[in-house]
């Protein structure tokens, strides 16, 4: 099976370990096909530093009133069942969902076909995966990959349909994860690239050789 094949959720988490995660965005995809999108507001479980509010633009008070992260355990376990996570740079992500819930279900090891782990990982992630595919780039970040693909006019006229009001740009999580999933997108609309197994894909967004010759090898790490 090529990994456009495979249903992957782009996860994006707007928080901290100190707060906890406030708002989470995910985009479901297949391929090229942008399957759907969830998002919310997620209470505080801790204090909000002033600069982090700064970045993310969520005060304390804002989530006062919603359900903490921690109540949506099934809907993220279904999803890493269901296919491997995504995100851009994603040991952010995988250390705040660890932080809530250090193990998912077991659930399948999309690196290797038929096996089982119980990780959210290996993440595909696009933080790595574009540096490397791409070598002659000046930055990895999201919003400068964006500008350099020219993929901004597309993620404003899908953040207009698909995230809240206000919540319509970056360090907002929705939209940080629509912008990630146009540049998996963009990989999947590539033959060459579209033509990779999800063990390729998941051994590629890891720089660390030995996790990266383990996926390649067909063993645990």
């Amino acid at each position: 099976m090529t990994w456009t094949e495979q249903t992957i959720h782009f996860v994006d988490f707007e928080g901290s370990v100190a707060s906890g995660i406030l708002e989470y965005g995910v985009v479901a995809m297949r391929g090229a096909e942008i399957l759907g999108t969830h998002t919310r507001l997620c209470r505080a479980t801790g204090r909000v530093r002033a600069e982090d509010a700064a970045l993310h633009g969520l005060e304390a008070v804002a989530v006062a009133d919603h359900a903490p992260f921690g109540d949506d355990f099934e809907t993220f376990a279904r999803w890493r069942e269901a296919g491997p996570l995504a995100a851009h740079f994603a040991s952010a992500e995988n250390t705040l969902i660890k932080s809530v819930w250090p193990y998912p279900r077991t659930s399948p090891d999309f690196a290797r076909p038929g096996g089982a782990l119980t990780d959210w990982g290996p993440w595909i992630d696009t933080g790595r995966l574009y540096p490397q595919l791409y070598p002659s780039l000046t930055s990895a970040k999201l919003g400068d990959l964006v500008a350099a693909f020219a993929l901004q006019p597309e993620l404003d006229l899908r953040a207009e349909r698909h995230c809240p009001a206000g919540r319509r740009r970056y360090h907002a999580a929705l939209y940080d994860a629509l912008a990630g999933a146009l540049l998996l997108r963009r990989l999947a609309l590539e033959p060459s690239l579209a033509a990779q197994s999800s063990s390729w894909l998941l051994a590629m967004s890891t720089l660390d050789p030995v996790k990266r010759d383990a996926l390649r090898q067909d063993r645990l790490f």
